[in-house]
C-alpha cells in the first residue's frame, strides 16, 4: 500500500443521545474499536478529517494508524461508517483492530482498465455494464491491496468478466468463492443494445407505472426522523459495544 493516513481520536466517557448530540454539534463524531481480543473502546474522531478522508477510496481499503490521545497507537481499519440520510454529515463510525498475520475480511474497490481500446469498447451498439464495483476479499494486513485492477483489453462483444477470473494480488482471495461456486457472478458484460430499446411500448409502460406519485414527506419530518435514527444508532452501540468481536 502506497498511501499512510492516520486518524486521530479521543477517550469517549459519556453516551447516550444527549451526548452523542453534543458530540456532533462540536464537530465531532462518536466512533468505536474492537477486535484483535481486547475490549471495545468508546472514541471521538473529528468531523471534518473524517468526511474528507472517506472521499479517499484508498481510506476504506488501507490499515490507519489510529492514535488516540496520550500517543497510544494502534492499526485498525475502518469497519463501518454511518451517514445523515441527506446531510453531508458522518453519525457513528467503527474501527477494527488488526494484527499483524491476522487475515482480514474488508471490500475493496475494483479499477476497471483498457475498456475504451477493448474490442467491445470500440464496436458501436455495445455496452459495457459494471456489475461489481468493489469486491469483499481477505488477506492479511501485509497483502492488503488498495484496489483490484480489471483489464479489459481483451474483451470480446458479447463477452463477460466473471468474478473467478479476477487477477488476485499474491496472498489475497475471494471468500464467497471459498463458500461455493455458485457465489461466482459476471463482473463486467459487453451487452449488444437494441435500437428501440427504451422506446415504445416500453416506455408507455414505465410512464404509466410512474404516474402515480409517491406520498413525499416535508423536510422538517425528515429530519426529526433522521435525528431520532442517529441517537438509535448510538444507542444501540453504546448497549453493544461490549460483544463486539473481531
Amino acid at each position: 500500500m502506497s498511501k499512510k493516513f492516520e486518524v486521530a481520536a479521543e477517550p469517549r466517557a459519556d453516551v447516550g443521545k444527549g451526548a452523542s448530540r453534543r458530540l456532533r454539534r462540536a464537530g465531532r463524531v462518536p466512533a468505536i474499536v474492537y477486535g484483535a481480543d481486547q475490549g471495545p473502546v468508546s472514541l471521538t474522531v473529528d468531523h471534518n478529517y473524517l468526511l474528507h478522508a472517506v472521499e479517499d477510496e484508498a481510506f476504506r481499503s488501507s490499515v490507519l494508524d489510529l492514535v488516540i490521545s496520550g500517543g497510544k497507537r494502534q492499526r485498525v481499519v475502518l469497519r463501518d461508517l454511518q451517514r445523515h440520510p441527506f446531510k453531508p454529515l458522518l453519525t457513528h463510525v467503527d474501527f477494527l483492530r488488526v494484527s499483524a498475520g491476522q487475515a482480514l475480511r474488508i471490500e475493496v474497490p475494483l479499477h476497471f482498465v483498457n475498456e475504451e481500446d477493448s474490442p467491445a469498447g470500440r464496436m458501436s451498439g455495445v455496452v459495457i455494464s459494471h456489475q461489481i464495483t468493489e469486491v469483499e476479499i481477505a488477506a492479511t494486513p501485509e497483502n492488503l491491496p488498495e484496489y483490484i485492477e480489471v483489464d479489459l483489453g481483451a474483451l470480446q462483444p458479447g463477452d463477460s468478466v466473471m468474478l473467478s477470473q479476477l487477477a488476485l494480488p499474491e496472498g489475497v482471495t475471494i471468500p464467497a468463492l471459498e463458500v461455493s461456486e455458485d457465489n461466482d457472478a459476471p463482473v463486467v458484460a459487453a451487452i449488444f443494445i437494441r435500437e428501440s430499446q427504451g422506446t415504445g411500448e416500453m416506455a408507455a409502460e414505465a410512464d404509466a407505472a410512474a404516474d402515480v406519485a409517491p406520498a413525499v414527506e416535508t423536510v422538517a419530518e425528515s429530519e426529526d426522523d433522521a435525528e431520532d435514527a442517529s441517537e438509535e444508532v448510538d444507542d444501540a452501540d453504546d448497549e453493544e459495544a461490549s460483544r463486539k468481536t473481531d
